[in-house]
């Protein structure tokens, strides 16, 4: 593995935001679709009337009261969708994974021309700064820490000194850091700067994404945006994420509620991984729990891709197995029925494309607002079979996110824009924005709801509970 060692904390002054610094090139003039302006500024009341009409079995008080759920530790998220259909057309957003340090802002168009800080001031201005003045903090300075994704991080640096009026430290922080910037005094962050000195951070927004569990600790006195707990709860834990569903599920029930994932068969050791593709028909998703931005997700529809898998060497020994979901004539038969890719419009060679949504809400003192949104599309165009010329990945895959030898690269060229041109290719309407929105919020809670029942009263980690939850011991061994 290569190591790579943090720069001293950078010094981020008020009034040093950038548009060009923080936004993907494509999004500086995009103009957001009329749809999406609209849905951003619809209230909570009026989303709750036109989701309990098309769904009236729906407990409408019940919905009302989780838009305005208080979170304990997941305050942030941005979940992946699928928008997917069956052959007599029962169509659904499906949830396929809730983050908890998710990216969003560089790729949203600004709504209003005249707020070049966009979706950045909204979730800090929103929830950031009402959560750390609500608590009582130790002494000291604001910070963002990160691994990946310097143009956002950088951004919530500048709109946070800009808000605040303070200078806000900017660190880099790695796993497997010889030297790291960042270090934990009696549950104190520290930060240190260009001349050596570590200062005291009093609350930190983190965008640390890699394994942060093994360096950063569960409990701290410095307020984390999100703490290590809503990572190990589902937001960086596939595994723990599907039971969490689970168990939320059974409350929403009684309320007509449900959180949609593809069917999910958890704990699976390496040498059961045949077994379960047999069980899904040959055609399967295989997932390393722990991993993120597109890596550790292996697709499954022939026996060359289950023998490349296997041949590999797994740093985890503990995997998920999901239902596939493709083309109509080769998706997974499920518990609940065949379900497909809706895609993207055909273009101008009659080529549909698969494409995710990335749904970003945040907590407010309103309740979960919806803060950022992008889409990407699938390398590949969908095609009706699958023969030795179609890797299903590049069908499959739409993550942008890209391992280079020094860091992280994207692939833009795949990013839709939620402006006035890529929107209209996603064939996605607002009921199905509203259908996102809900299932991004009950999906968070459900982590939520997980975080509280992992911690102790001394806001320890049950390490019990937890290693039971998920019997891996190479996982407990790299816990901070």
């Amino acid at each position: 593995m290569q190591i790579k060692y943090s720069e001293p904390a950078e010094i981020i002054l008020p009034d040093s935001f950038v548009m060009d610094k923080h936004y993907y090139h494509k999004v500086m003039n995009a103009q957001p679709h009329i749809l999406i302006s609209y849905f951003m500024n619809m209230s909570k009341e009026r989303i709750v009337e036109r989701y309990c009409h098309l769904n009236p079995l729906i407990d409408a008080d019940y919905l009302m009261s989780l838009i305005e759920y208080k979170p304990k530790y997941i305050y942030w998220t941005g979940t992946d969708l699928f928008h997917v259909t069956t052959a007599e057309g029962n169509k659904k957003m499906i949830v396929i994974e809730t983050n908890s340090s998710p990216s969003g802002q560089k790729s949203m168009p600004i709504l209003n021309d005249n707020q070049e800080m966009g979706g950045y001031k909204r979730l800090l201005e929103e929830s950031f700064l009402p959560l750390i003045k609500s608590r009582r903090l130790p002494a000291g300075n604001l910070a963002v820490i990160y691994d990946k994704n310097y143009i956002e991080a950088s951004g919530y640096a500048a709109v946070l000194a800009e808000l605040t009026g303070e200078k806000v430290y900017l660190v880099s922080y790695f796993t497997g850091d010889e030297k790291p910037g960042i270090r934990f005094i009696k549950g104190v962050m520290e930060a240190s700067d260009c001349q050596g000195c570590w200062k005291p951070i009093r609350a930190a927004f983190r965008y640390v994404t890699q394994k942060p569990w093994n360096r950063i600790p569960v409990y701290t006195k410095t307020f984390i945006y999100n703490p290590i707990i809503a990572c190990l709860a589902g937001g960086r834990n596939k595994l723990i994420a599907a039971k969490a569903y689970d168990l939320f599920n059974s409350k929403l029930e009684n309320h007509g509620l449900k959180i949609f994932t593809p069917e999910t068969i958890m704990n699976v050791n390496l040498r059961e991984i045949p077994l379960w593709l047999n069980r899904f028909g040959g055609h399967a998703v295989i997932k390393n729990p722990y991993s993120n931005a597109g890596q550790g997700v292996y697709t499954i529809t022939n026996k060359e891709e289950l023998a490349e898998f296997m041949s590999l060497e797994h740093h985890y020994k503990n995997f998920i197995v999901q239902s596939l979901v493709g083309n109509y004539q080769w998706s997974t038969i499920s518990s609940e029925g065949k379900f497909y890719h809706v895609g993207t419009i055909p273009n101008k060679r009659k080529e549909i494309y698969v494409s995710d949504l990335r749904f970003m809400i945040a907590a407010t003192p309103a309740g979960f607002k919806p803060i950022a949104m992008y889409a990407r599309k699938a390398k590949s165009p969908l095609t009706s079979s699958l023969d030795d010329s179609h890797k299903s990945w590049d069908m499959l895959g739409t993550n942008l996110s890209i391992k280079l030898s020094d860091g992280w690269g994207s692939d833009v060229s795949r990013l839709k824009l939620m402006d006035r041109r890529d929107f209209n290719t996603l064939g996605l309407s607002l009921d199905n924005l509203i259908e996102g929105y809900i299932q991004s919020v009950i999906s968070t809670i459900a982590l939520d709801q997980m975080a509280i029942n992992l911690i102790n009263t001394k806001k320890k980690l049950r390490k019990k509970l937890f290693s039971s939850l998920n019997p891996d011991p190479i996982l407990m061994q790299e816990l901070m």
